[in-house]
């Protein structure tokens, strides 16, 4: 079992630098002026679609819980962690170029930019450091699963004062902030986006199922979702 979530923690580590270096020089591309667009466009769709159906359906409590009773907590975990890295890394390989481009940030507006998407990913590694970096790596899913007599705790420390979501927050600002932004890559941008909107309600019924009325309460004392001023 633990091979298989040392596995999966390599496998975490490596779809995000692979995923990282696509974004920044793969998402570059653009595809040649008057190249068809809505084939290559379903194309990215469908690679986040999977990606992202796989996060929401397999991190639903009823399914998870299913799971555990079948393979127990560790290996549904790692199993996660393993699909999970595996789709997203092919997601950022496969993504196809679109033509053109929305804009070009140079001089001042370059480092604001860049700056920008620094902070993204100062407050994604901040905010999953408080939710610890094992246990999403796979490698502590012992955190998960507290035993019946104890209460699963609720994290609303550091970050999670400003948003309830502040690793989505973190990822807004990184994808926002590109000082380059191709179609290519305004298409991640926008779709990634959405897709965090819309699934924020559903994981936060998940949340309410879990945490009851203690976040109900964190809800009530935390108003942004995601983005402070604006959702």
């Amino acid at each position: 079992m633990r091979a298989l979530q040392v596995v999966g923690a390599v496998l975490f580590v490596v779809s995000l630098a692979t995923g990282g270096k696509a974004y920044f020089q793969a998402f570059d591309a653009t595809a040649p002026a008057g190249s068809p667009l809505w084939a290559p466009l379903a194309i990215d769709v469908a690679l986040f679609s999977a990606f992202a159906l796989h996060h929401s359906v397999l991190a639903r409590t009823r399914l998870k819980q299913w799971i555990h009773q079948r393979v127990g907590i560790d290996a549904e975990r790692a199993l996660y962690v393993i699909l999970a890295s595996t789709l997203f890394l092919a997601c950022t390989q496969l993504w196809q170029p679109l033509p053109g481009t929305w804009y070009a940030l140079t001089g001042v507006w370059w480092w604001v930019g860049a700056a920008v998407q620094a902070a993204g990913v100062l407050v994604t590694l901040l905010a999953a450091r408080t939710l610890s970096l094992r246990e999403l790596m796979g490698l502590d899913p012992s955190r998960q699963a507290a035993p019946q007599h104890e209460p699963p705790t609720l994290e609303t420390r550091g970050l999670y004062t400003v948003v309830r979501h502040p690793i989505y927050f973190g990822w807004v600002l990184f994808v926002a902030g590109a000082p380059l932004m191709t179609h290519t890559r305004l298409l991640f941008a926008a779709v990634s986006v959405a897709y965090l909107v819309i699934a924020i309600p559903l994981e936060e019924r998940s949340l309410m199922a879990n945490f009851g009325d203690p976040y109900l309460a964190y809800r009530r004392r935390v108003r942004w979702r995601m983005v402070p001023g604006i959702y």
